[in-house]
């Protein structure tokens, strides 16, 4: 049984961002007071009296309003409300009943859904005195808290799970986390929206339409994955906007949380230095990794195409010569399953352990092999090695002199592992210490 949902709902600037963070323990959502910030539905698992359920984030709804992606927010928002059992509708207290509190209430009771009424920002005299107004919505006693101040929070939680159906503790299983990057309008929303097959995230031609990390459950082959669509990073003197300084830090964020990251390169402007940049960062964070060729289907090709670009990618990214590469089309859905099936068999070699005794066996191989270096008379000797821990795999050396061992000897004995070992998609560490 899946977990339930519960969808924010309410007008721009009420504070929905603000709560789902405060019911989340996170900071996925903006909390930029700028109107119409969060245009995407923004996904998250919360935790309540044992209970677990998905929080989603909306657009702020103005019915009225001439923003360009309004009808987009519109159209996310009824997705949201559809799939849901308890909706929240925020509502400001400072600013006291509106006529977009009017629409959307009206809008919400289309549904049916079970609504509660929330009344943030209720940390003032001012508030209090708009607080009989809200009674004319028709939706109840409403619940008064400060999102900001964390107030009211328990009683709204209450309340919220108390509306959930049984949950058959025994179905959770752990979702495998991929993370979706690369630059601006690589087809990262177009290909997230293709694996979920609905318009998850809004997709248009304009760079960065992206601004949050949407977060979606999915599963596939009796597997749970979340997929994290993150807003496209841009070059630094690029960044003029706050919201997307914010955007830069979520998907660096998105990047750090994730199991497996599939960097999204453009086939029809090759790779870039924003590639680069954007791909060193899940590097450095040891990350599971996958390159996927995007708009394969807009590129002229002849027998070797295909070849020379992929020599092209691995010169650019030399530090991913771990990575398999894949072409893909997201637009038509070319090798779209092979992809989701070649995220599952990453994901499992981020995971894998090899015994002691078998990894000796390799090593020592190994030296048989290439003899470890020498300074001076004196030459290096590989005593032990083992594996402490997986995702990524570490392994550490027991040697006579770490001086001895330059990175390139170290680069050999992972070849050598690699070599018995399928680690396709995952980096390694190798790690010295003397005996």
């Amino acid at each position: 049984m899946e977990r339930p949902i519960v969808c924010i709902l309410g007008r721009p600037n009420v504070g929905k961002s603000t709560l789902f963070n405060v019911l989340t323990q996170s900071k996925i959502s903006i909390t930029e007071d700028t109107p119409g910030v969060t245009r995407d539905r923004i996904y998250a698992k919360a935790t309540w009296l044992n209970h677990e359920f998905t929080l989603i984030d909306t657009g702020g709804l103005d019915p009225s309003s001439d923003e360009v992606f309004m009808p987009e927010i519109i159209a996310q928002a009824e997705v949201a409300v559809e799939n849901a059992e308890v909706i929240l509708f925020l509502v400001d207290g400072k600013d006291g009943l509106t006529e977009v509190d009017r629409e959307v209430a009206d809008y919400i009771r289309r549904f049916g859904k079970k609504v509660l009424l929330v009344i943030n920002k209720m940390d003032s005299k001012l508030a209090r005195d708009h607080l009989y107004d809200f009674y004319e919505l028709g939706l109840g006693e409403p619940f008064i808290i400060s999102a900001e101040q964390s107030r009211g929070i328990g009683d709204l939680l209450d309340a919220t799970v108390a509306s959930f159906p049984e949950v058959d503790d025994d179905d959770h299983r752990d979702e495998i986390k991929v993370a979706f990057i690369g630059k601006p309008n690589a087809g990262k929303s177009s290909l997230v929206n293709r694996i979920l097959g609905e318009e998850r995230s809004i997709v248009t031609n304009i760079p960065g339409t992206t601004r949050d990390s949407i977060h979606s459950f999915f599963e596939y082959e009796e597997t749970d994955y979340v997929l994290i669509d993150t807003a496209g990073l841009r070059k630094r003197k690029k960044i003029n906007e706050k919201v997307e300084r914010y955007s830069v830090v979520r998907t660096l964020r998105s990047i750090e949380l994730a199991d497996v990251c599939v960097l999204l390169v453009d086939a029809t402007e090759g790779i870039s230095e924003q590639d680069s940049k954007i791909a060193g960062y899940a590097h450095d964070n040891k990350k599971a990794m996958i390159i996927a060729v995007n708009k394969w289907d807009a590129v002229e090709k002849d027998t070797y195409t295909m070849k020379h670009f992929e020599a092209e990618v691995r010169r650019e990214l030399p530090f991913l010569n771990y990575a398999p590469m894949i072409f893909i089309s997201a637009l038509k859905g070319t090798r779209v399953k092979k992809l989701l099936d070649l995220i599952h068999v990453v994901n499992n070699n981020y995971s894998l352990r090899i015994q002691t005794g078998v990894l000796n066996d390799i090593m020592n191989r190994a030296v048989l092999m290439n003899q470890p270096p020498s300074d001076k008379g004196k030459r290096g000797k590989l005593y032990y090695a083992t594996q402490v821990s997986a995702r990524p795999p570490k392994f550490v050396l027991s040697v006579n002199d770490k001086e001895l061992f330059h990175f390139t000897y170290l680069r050999f004995l992972e070849n050598q592992i690699r070599a018995a070992y399928r680690f396709d998609g995952v980096p390694i560490i190798m790690e010295l210490k003397n005996r």
